[in-house]
């Protein structure tokens, strides 16, 4: 096996001055990495989130790291993601939602990250849909004498794998807890190109030679099948650990183009996309009949109501998912 090298370390773009979303981004227009198209490290303040707005022709997968995130679209889904649950939605030909936080009740403030994958030419005219991943369906693995956790959310990590079908493009996405003198080995795809997005921790280090500090992000090589990690921390306290997420997905052949919320593979796709979502058409036409529920705000009786949120009967669903996988 060969080993996959660091290509290079970015900082993230800095946020925005005075938004009511503080977005720290590794991946954009100016700085895409196929086939991903965007991925942002959020924090929406108090009165902040992402009131109704369109998609077309890609797939956006959502990780809920603190708090908790309701959302709605136009065809009629609707619901909350609380911390470790995920969302991967696929855009297709038109879809209008919104993404809002739900109050949280010590008022720290919602914390997660947003990738934005590229679809192939045949799923862009695809039918909008949804898959929701539950904090407790992501099968967690430890190595390293329990130094090192991984979650497993789509891909094969230290033995485990997860078969989920979750992203029409094909991703991996694992969620890396490593303690100080943690060491770790992880296989990569071939056709795959992968990044690491460092959440805390300064200590880092890649193949021995590539350190990755806080919101710093790590951008492979393409070839190579393994790659080694450790957190080089010598004291061993939580403040120590070391927290990132290491990101693949299959290569397309093809160049995007985007505007905005709006990815096709030509110049014309991204004129016949504002010309739809203006006149709610081709993909669209839900739009003109639809109001949303979240975009001014998400209160309590929405959540414990239409948005399917009561934390109480959230804990006897992950009761009942345990027992039962503990059962078979």
């Amino acid at each position: 096996m060969t080993v996959r090298k660091v290509s290079k370390i970015v900082s993230p773009d800095p946020p925005k001055p005075g938004s009511s979303v503080e977005i720290k981004k590794s991946i954009g227009v100016n700085r895409q990495f196929n086939p991903f198209l965007l991925f942002d490290h959020f924090t929406i303040q108090k009165n902040g989130g992402f009131p109704a707005h369109p998609h077309r022709g890609q797939e956006t997968i959502t990780l809920v790291l603190n708090g908790g995130v309701a959302h709605e679209d136009f065809t009629g889904s609707k619901g909350i993601l609380y911390k470790g649950d995920l969302q991967f939605m696929t855009a297709g030909k038109g879809i209008v939602h919104a993404e809002m936080p739900v109050p949280n009740e010590d008022g720290s403030r919602t914390l997660g990250l947003q990738l934005w994958v590229d679809l192939p030419p045949h799923m862009k005219s695809a039918s909008p849909k949804y898959r929701d991943l539950r904090e407790w369906e992501v099968p967690e693995v430890e190595a390293d004498n329990g130094k090192v956790k991984v979650r497993v959310i789509s891909g094969s990590s230290q033995g485990v794998l997860s078969q989920k079908q979750l992203a029409f493009t094909p991703v991996h996405y694992y969620h890396y807890t490593v303690r100080a003198g943690g060491k770790f080995e992880q296989e990569l795809e071939p056709g795959f190109n992968y990044f690491i997005y460092v959440l805390r921790g300064d200590k880092l280090e890649i193949n021995g030679d590539s350190k990755v500090g806080q919101y710093k992000t790590a951008f492979f090589e393409e070839k190579g099948d393994v790659f080694s990690g450790r957190n080089a921390a010598v004291m061993d306290f939580p403040e120590t650990e070391v927290e990132f997420v290491l990101i693949g997905g299959k290569r397309l052949k093809q160049k995007p183009y985007q505007y905005g919320p709006f990815v096709a593979t030509n110049k014309q796709g991204i004129s016949d996309a504002l010309m739809d979502y203006e006149l709610a058409i081709n993909g669209f036409e839900k739009r003109r009949n639809w109001n949303s529920l979240i975009s001014y705000g998400v209160s309590k009786s929405m959540v414990n109501g239409q948005l399917h949120g009561n934390l109480e009967e959230r804990a006897a669903a992950k009761k009942a998912y345990l027992e039962s996988n503990k059962s078979s």
